[in-house]
């Protein structure tokens, strides 16, 4: 109930929260991008039906995640105003153009694209789409190079006047190493997102209309299953090695964080054992764990040799080099169970997103029923759905807590930033209200995308009536065109591989 402690909760769960739509909405937004592209090269319906359909659920988690954005933005005026003026001269530049210029081009071609359907060419009609990829790519780079700048300040001076950092460098601001480290590793986890989530919610589109529904309709949730899988299994395998490229930075560059996040109180020794679980008593800073010979020195260096400092060590080199400016009682260790078990869930949702569409991809080839023969099946797809959302946290607290005590490293420390005329009654009233808005928007959420699912890709004259030629559930060609003779003609005319 501290200034400080609510303080910091307010801005974890708003962050949080926030990032669950951010990953979703990018990752959403290419795969529509490239259904629409698909359908103006190929002019098979089925594509056109899947762009408008995963279209609906793109806008739901673009509007939520928009709304917690500007939330979000309250943060830094309310309870981080000592932080907003020491790093306002560089936090301003990313944060104008992003909005100025990244988050402009993607609202204003977001608009065009819902309301313009029938109005442009396939093809012209895609690009927006693209623009609106686009826009969001960039947000986030400028999103990402001032948070790059609290892990690894880059292009700044210390002002003698005010104390506070001064743009010295834009270029080395923009190329700073953290953000092109964590840039690809962001990027590629919200393909992964978009990738899982509409498998996920695909199964369960197969899971209720399995036998209530059209061969259409099952059509059309299979083709999504193994899009979805494609994605997912692209982004999975590309986020695991961008991750692989952070970590080697983080090495170097927060060896605390490196330490905590593998439990290593005490130097590893060369060469270093990985420890896949543990018990870390963080009060008496012990780490007992299986231990897998080899493992980390091939995971940190990929070689069999080369050991890994511990925390101690790591806290003794902290105290050297800062004491001088913060003081002999400064705490360096960061929360060690926190960032030992989200790295673990991390890791465990990319190597099981990538599983998870391996097995989709098998069980929905040519010919095979497997899938939709097995509800459970069908089942256990469905609840991946929310394997990513774990997986991004796990990586945002890793990045966010392993700074600690600094909110910008090196320079400013987290009961620094606090905001001066914050108080714990404002701070507790606060937390309240923005935890209710976030559970009516995260319900507001659910409910809306259960009902475009449930709806199925005909809810509102999608037309999916439109597949002709496709391969059914049991490998029967399907024939399926609208009413009337000037309809079954010209649907005869298309044609749409399920594989």
């Amino acid at each position: 109930m501290s200034i400080l402690g609510l303080s910091r909760f307010q801005f974890a769960m708003t962050t949080i929260f926030h990032f669950f739509y951010v990953p979703l909405s990018i990752g959403l937004a290419l795969c529509v991008a490239i259904l629409e592209t698909m359908y103006a090269v190929k002019k098979h319906e089925i594509y056109l039906t899947m762009a408008k359909f995963w279209g609906k659920v793109f806008l739901l988690s673009f509007a939520v995640g928009v709304v917690t954005g500007i939330i979000q933005e309250f943060q830094f005026g309310m309870n981080w105003s000592n932080y907003s003026r020491f790093m306002g001269d560089i936090f301003g530049a990313p944060l104008a153009i992003e909005a100025l210029l990244a988050f402009f081009l993607e609202s204003t071609f977001i608009g065009v694209w819902m309301f313009t359907w029938d109005r442009f060419k396939p093809a012209v009609h895609a690009v927006f789409i693209w623009l609106v990829c686009l826009g969001s790519i960039m947000s986030a780079i400028w999103i990402l190079a001032a948070n790059s700048f609290m892990q690894h300040p880059t292009g700044f001076e210390i002002s003698k006047q005010t104390g506070h950092v001064k743009l010295r460098s834009f270029t080395d601001v923009i190329g700073n190493p953290q953000l092109w480290r964590a840039f690809p590793h962001v990027i590629f986890g919200a393909v992964l997102t978009g990738g899982m989530v509409m498998l996920g919610m695909a199964a369960f589109g197969l899971l209720r209309k399995r036998t209530q529904h059209s061969d259409s309709d099952r059509i059309f949730f299979t083709k999504s299953v193994r899009f979805g899988a494609v994605v997912a299994l692209v982004g999975a395998v590309l986020t695991i090695g961008a991750g692989d490229l952070q970590t080697q930075f983080i090495i170097d560059d927060q060896p605390m964080k490196f330490a905590a996040t593998e439990g290593l109180y005490e130097d590893s020794g060369d060469p270093a054992a990985w420890t896949p679980v543990a018990l870390i008593d963080e009060g008496a800073k012990t780490s007992k764990g299986i231990e897998i010979p080899y493992m980390l020195s091939l995971l940190s260096y990929h070689r069999l040799s080369g050991g890994v400092k511990g925390m101690n060590t790591i806290n003794q080199e902290l105290h050297q080099q800062y004491d001088g400016k913060f003081g002999a009682d400064m705490n360096y260790y960061v929360p060690v169970n926190v960032l030992f078990w989200s790295f673990r869930f991390m890791a465990a949702v990319g190597f099981g997103v990538a599983l998870v569409a391996l097995l989709a991809l098998w069980f929905t080839r040519r010919n095979k029923t497997t899938l939709l023969r097995n509800r459970w099946m069908l089942g256990v797809l469905g609840v991946c759905t929310f394997l990513p959302f774990i997986g991004n946290t796990g990586g945002w607290l890793i990045t966010e807590m392993g700074r600690y005590p600094w909110i910008v490293y090196g320079l400013l420390t987290i009961a620094d930033g606090v905001s001066p005329t914050a108080t714990v009654g404002s701070l507790l009233f606060t937390n309240i209200v923005y935890f209710l808005l976030f559970l009516v928007l995260g319900g507001v959420m659910i409910f809306y995308s259960r009902r475009v699912l449930l709806q199925g890709p005909a809810g509102d004259g999608l037309p999916i009536e439109d597949i002709d030629g496709m391969d059914g559930p049991d490998g029967a060609v399907l024939h399926l065109a609208p009413k009337g003779t000037a309809g079954a003609a010209a649907s005869h005319e298309r044609s749409v591989e399920l594989a």
